[in-house]
């Protein structure tokens, strides 16, 4: 397998002072992410609160509601990258995600109070999300240079996030303007949702333009990449094999392994944002009119750094960015334990969230990225999606199991012992360089 890169996939040469722009496609992409973060968060942020506080569901019964609704994207992240990968249709599948989600509206639409369909439409969600992702994070990887990764997730995370502040603030002002008529604001999300598919066929391109002038495989002394297996005189860029071999083909490489099984091992010391937010609203006991308010922080927080810590990741490398913002995450659950005043435990706890998201989403794609051969860059990352999504399921169920059995401080600290010891493991696990000696002996 020929590992695409011309350098270290962490810590790229430093730039030579030229200011370069994000590509167009990152932008396009960027746009349409920030549409339909929108239609979205419009519905997610009222979720929480309405199931436990208002259809009265337990911490274990909301954990495996909000984890199986995660986990039910595991296959179709694999399949969706995998047939993205096969003749290049990312923008096919990725747009075949999106119009999913934007139909899952509605379904919250025809639900009314049932908690089975409101399940199924935020599963149809989360599926369209689980489709759209890997073959979304392989157009930003073909379209930006290696170099330039950190920076091109850090600018579309950025915009995506936009998305995700405007959405909440859409959905109260339409809940304000109609006396809480949810109806309407699903109603409204769906149209945003369809404006953001609108969006993606209109300004999306399907294939990178430099494909076709591109040789088979790098020539010239620039090029440090390496065979690892697959017949001779193939081209090692091109996807060949079946569906398994898509999947699988870039666990050959043992730098990207280690990064599959430190995305599941951070993963399953992750619990869910919603869980967070709970427990501030036990902590702080403040009006439960305000909860949906809470991911507005730490959405601001993570739009301001996206962009910086991309940038940093870039030059420094991507592996540190990733360790020191799951290190913010463990301080976010400290700062619950701890006996501070709760105005800094809000805003502690805000702003820890928002380092998490910026030094750690993009990033690990970033990471990722450099290690997967020309053909495989959806369903590559679709496994490194997978493994995280797959690992927070069962985090989100574990914890509300606890909670539920010891209460919110006994499940607070087995999380805070489960991310130390994560962060432990991921310290020695992650890959520096893709030509140290375990890379070599592949």
């Amino acid at each position: 397998m020929y590992l695409a890169t011309t350098g270290r996939p962490d810590a790229p040469p430093a730039p030579s002072g030229v200011r370069r722009r994000v590509p167009g496609t990152v932008l396009a992409l960027g746009a349409v992410s920030l549409v339909t973060d929108v239609s979205s968060e419009m519905v997610t942020a009222v979720l929480p609160l309405y199931l436990v506080l208002g259809l009265g569901l337990s911490p274990l019964q909301f954990g495996l509601l909000d984890g199986l609704s995660t986990g039910a994207t595991a296959l179709v992240r694999l399949l969706g990258g995998a047939t993205a990968d096969r003749g290049g249709r990312h923008k096919q599948v990725g747009g075949l995600g999106y119009a999913l989600s934007a139909c899952s509206r509605l379904g919250l639409l025809l639900a009314g109070g049932a908690t089975g369909w409101i399940a199924t439409a935020i599963a149809a969600d989360r599926l369209g999300k689980g489709v759209r992702t890997a073959p979304r994070d392989a157009l930003i990887t073909l379209h930006s240079p290696p170099e330039d990764l950190g920076r091109a997730f850090g600018t579309h995370r950025a915009m995506d996030t936009t998305g995700a502040l405007l959405g909440p603030l859409a959905a109260f002002a339409l809940l304000w303007a109609t006396a809480d008529a949810y109806d309407t604001v699903f109603a409204v999300s769906f149209s945003v949702g369809a404006f953001g598919v609108l969006l993606w066929v209109l300004l999306v391109p399907g294939r990178r333009r430099a494909d076709e002038k591109a040789p088979a495989v790098p020539a010239g002394p620039r090029a440090r990449g390496r065979f690892h297996g697959g017949p001779p005189g193939r081209s090692p860029g091109r996807f060949h094999g079946g569906l398994f071999d898509g999947l699988l083909g870039g666990l050959r490489s043992p730098g990207y392994r280690r990064i599959v099984v430190c995305a599941g091992i951070l993963g399953a010391a992750t619990i869910g944002d919603a869980f967070l937010y709970l427990l501030l609203q036990r902590r702080l006991a403040f009006d439960a009119t305000w909860f949906p308010f809470l991911p507005l922080g730490a959405a601001a927080v993570y739009l301001l750094l996206a962009v910086p810590a991309g940038r940093l990741a870039d030059r420094i490398g991507r592996r540190a960015p990733l360790l020191y913002g799951h290190g913010a995450l463990l301080l976010a659950y400290g700062l619950l334990l701890a006996p501070l005043p709760d105005a800094v435990a809000l805003l502690g706890v805000l702003l820890l969230l928002g380092v998490f998201y910026a030094a750690t989403d993009g990033v690990l794609m970033a990471l990722a990225g450099p290690f997967l051969t020309e053909g495989r860059q959806a369903s590559g990352l679709a496994v490194v999606q997978t493994a995280q999504a797959l690992a927070r399921l069962g985090a989100a169920v574990a914890f509300g199991a606890v909670w539920t059995a010891s209460g919110p401080e006994t499940a607070l600290v087995a999380a805070l012992l489960a991310l130390t010891a994560a962060l432990c493991c991921a310290a020695r696990l992650l890959p520096t360089t893709p030509s140290e000696p375990s890379e070599r002996s592949d």
